[in-house]
This record gives C-alpha cells, sequence and structure tokens, in this order.
C-alpha cells in the first residue's frame, strides 16, 4: 500500500488538509503533546468542531445510512483523515464518543442508537471511557467495579481511574462485573451511563504535566437502568475488544506526529550550538537523529502494512501491539533527545518566555512515559505477541 502514490488519494488529502486549515478550532491546550483534556473555555470550540468534522463526513461516515453515515467502508480515507488531523496538530473529535459508538452500531439497541449516535455527531455528548481500574489497567480483565441487578435497575459499587474527560463528560462507557463466579473475561458487562447519575463521584488527578488530563471516579450504589446495558449482559469483553482493537491501531497511526518532532528536533539542531558550531554538524547528533527518522519513517509504514494486511484478513494479533510498542518508544527518545539538545535550557517550564517552542519539549517529555501504558502497557502488549501471534509458552496468571 502507497497512500503517498495514489492520486485519488492524493486528491482527498489535498480536500481534508484543506478543511482543517479552514475550520481548526483554536484552544489553549491544543498545542500540548499526547491525548490531553481540554481547558473548560476550549470546549464549545471543540463540541463545534466535533459536529464540523462529522457533517463533512470524514468522521462517522462509514456509520449505517440511518444514522448519518454512508454505509461505505472505506478504511484508506480514514487513514489519510487521521494522518492530516495529526499532522495538523488539531484534536480528533472531543472524548471517546467514537469507541462508544463503535460499541453501540456493533452491539446496541435500536432505541439505544437512537438517543447516543445523533448526539456523539454533534458534539453535544462528551464520553468517557471507564474502563481502567487501580488493580485492573493493562489487565482488564481482572476488574472489580461490581455491577449487581435489582429490579429494572443495575446497582454500580467500584472505582476507576485514569478516566480521560471524565470531568467533562456527559456520558460514559462503562465495564463492570456482572458475574464472579465464572471465568474473568465471562462476567463483565458493558453499560452506558449518565456521568450525572446519583453516586458518582469525579476526582481529577494533578499529573506532573501540571494539568489534570485524567480522573479517578467512584461509584457508590449508582443505579443504571437495565436498558442501558450494551449487547448482552456478561458479554461484555467482546463488546470492549472491539473498542480496544480500534484504540491500539490508532496510537500505531500517530507515527504522524512521530515524524514531525524529529523533523522539529532537526530544525532545532541546526539553531542550537555544540562549543562553536551548530548541534546539526556533531557526528554523533546526526547518527541519532537519522536513527529517530527511520523509525518513525517504519512506524508510518508499518501501520499502512498493518491496515493492508487487515483488508486482506491476513492479520494477525501482533500487528496493533507492535506498531503501539515502537511508537510510544520511539516517541520516549525523541522526546528525551530533544530536552537533551538544549542542554540546561531543558530545565526551563513552558512559562518561561526563554522555553524553545513555549515549553513544548518539556510538556513532550513528562507525557511520553504515559504512552507507554495508555491502550495497554508496553509489556502486557509484549506478551499478547509472544503468546497470541508467535505461540510462546503463556505466563503463569491468577484467573
Amino acid at each position: 500500500m502507497k497512500l503517498d502514490h495514489d492520486a485519488e488519494i492524493g486528491r482527498f488529502r489535498a480536500e481534508v488538509r484543506s478543511f482543517i486549515e479552514a475550520h481548526r478550532p483554536v484552544g489553549q491546550a491544543l498545542h500540548k503533546a499526547g491525548v490531553r483534556a481540554p481547558d473548560p473555555d476550549d470546549i464549545p470550540a471543540l463540541r463545534k468542531w466535533t459536529a464540523q468534522v462529522f457533517d463533512a463526513g470524514y468522521f462517522g461516515g462509514d456509520w449505517p445510512v440511518e444514522w448519518g453515515g454512508t454505509g461505505a467502508q472505506d478504511p484508506l480515507r480514514a487513514t489519510v483523515v487521521g494522518e492530516e488531523i495529526a499532522r495538523a496538530r488539531v484534536p480528533a473529535p472531543l472524548g471517546a464518543g467514537l469507541l462508544a459508538a463503535m460499541s453501540l452500531i456493533h452491539f446496541g439497541r435500536q432505541e439505544q442508537k437512537q438517543r447516543y449516535l445523533p448526539r456523539i455527531r454533534t458534539g453535544e455528548d462528551i464520553w468517557c471511557q471507564l474502563f481502567s481500574e487501580p488493580g485492573a489497567g493493562s489487565d482488564l480483565a481482572s476488574l472489580q467495579t461490581r455491577a449487581r441487578r435489582d429490579g429494572d435497575c443495575f446497582v454500580i459499587n467500584g472505582q476507576k481511574v485514569w478516566t480521560t474527560n471524565g470531568h467533562h463528560a456527559e456520558r460514559g462507557y462503562l465495564l463492570a462485573r456482572t458475574n464472579p463466579d465464572v471465568p474473568k473475561h465471562a462476567g463483565i458487562t458493558a453499560f452506558a451511563i449518565d456521568m450525572d447519575s446519583s453516586g458518582i463521584d469525579v476526582r481529577p488527578l494533578r499529573e506532573i504535566t501540571g494539568t489534570s488530563d485524567f480522573n479517578e471516579v467512584f461509584f457508590d450504589d449508582v443505579r443504571i437502568p437495565a436498558e442501558n446495558v450494551i449487547g448482552a449482559v456478561d458479554r461484555g469483553w467482546e463488546v470492549a475488544t472491539t473498542s480496544l482493537v480500534h484504540e491500539r491501531s490508532g496510537v500505531g497511526t500517530a507515527g504522524v506526529v512521530l515524524l514531525r518532532a524529529v523533523t522539529d528536533a532537526a530544525r532545532m539542531a541546526g539553531i542550537l550550538h555544540r562549543g562553536e558550531r551548530p548541534a546539526i554538524e556533531n557526528d554523533a547528533i546526526r547518527q541519532v537523529l537519522g536513527r529517530l527518522y527511520a523509525a518513525a519513517r517504519v512506524n508510518i509504514l508499518l501501520g499502512q502494512y498493518n491496515l493492508s494486511r487487515a483488508l486482506t484478513g491476513s492479520a494477525d494479533a501482533g500487528d496493533a501491539p507492535l506498531a503501539k510498542i515502537l511508537y510510544s518508544e520511539t516517541n520516549l527518545a525523541v522526546c528525551e533527545f530533544g530536552l537533551g539538545l538544549q542542554g540546561t535550557d531543558s530545565l526551563l517550564t513552558e512559562d518561561d518566555p526563554k522555553a524553545i517552542g513555549n515549553g513544548w519539549w518539556q510538556d513532550a517529555f513528562l507525557y511520553a512515559r504515559a504512552l507507554t501504558i495508555a491502550g495497554g502497557a508496553n509489556e502486557v502488549l509484549r506478551n499478547i505477541i509472544a503468546e497470541r501471534a508467535l505461540g510462546l509458552p503463556k505466563e503463569p496468571r491468577v484467573s
């Protein structure tokens, strides 16, 4: 697959690029690295941006016609949209609505689709993903938040953590344990939950970046209607897997962001000095830049290769994890290199007028570790590659 040399794809790419330049949102937090929660003042603009992207058909175009899509499955164009959004450093549609929508389209009942999908398209509802727990993040199936049936409702008790946009969300996409007496993957149920339900306590977490992008979410006898179950009771693992595959693939395609960071680092090396000469003239620095550029290019090509395998039905369980590991570890290396180039100036913060790039490198470095965990910790993904792709013996686990 060579997206860059397909004339039709090239025209579509130019169209998307023009659209982004005409409608790109402006906000305080949009220049930050990683997946970040917005400043509250930026949310109206981001809701509008979400609606515009859906209206243009760049997101949700592959949804069924009755829910605003065309019904056409065109993963090549979806890849181009993702690349151009990453290249322009504008946000994807706000929140976890796309992840929830995928599960609703595949597993939701008609009335659920009627209620939720239009409001995802318009940006009226921000969704958060309520999956990770203090003892069950990368090993998601170990989650302990309980959902007990009580008449026409389920009663939820437990805790979630690392919930992006939890403090802004109107809706939550929740996984909870409904049956503790079966193997752990078999007793989980997926729910749609209103985040203003009585008994929900959202507590923002202060991170090393100085911002609050994630939250703890506590559930204390929260009652939600049984009609909010997505799919079947105790079949939530199947529902969640649909979302997780999408999330890990999305992280892998962020190689475009990686390549931009490497070229920014090269540009910085041409400005800063080592001794009397520009840093770019130092052999060791050029060699590191070459390795990082090669890794970034491989990351992009690996994403396209994985897409080709998916389209031809030849993908295996190691494809998305491999791309995600390569991306997150190269990203960390790029950020460390970018700070190293700055010498003692790397200690400046983003509020300091002397900080290069308004402190983007410092922020990106502090955030980079999170990307080695988000979407599945790299250690867990290596196990997936070993066990499912290579067929190696499984590690002992407590079930």
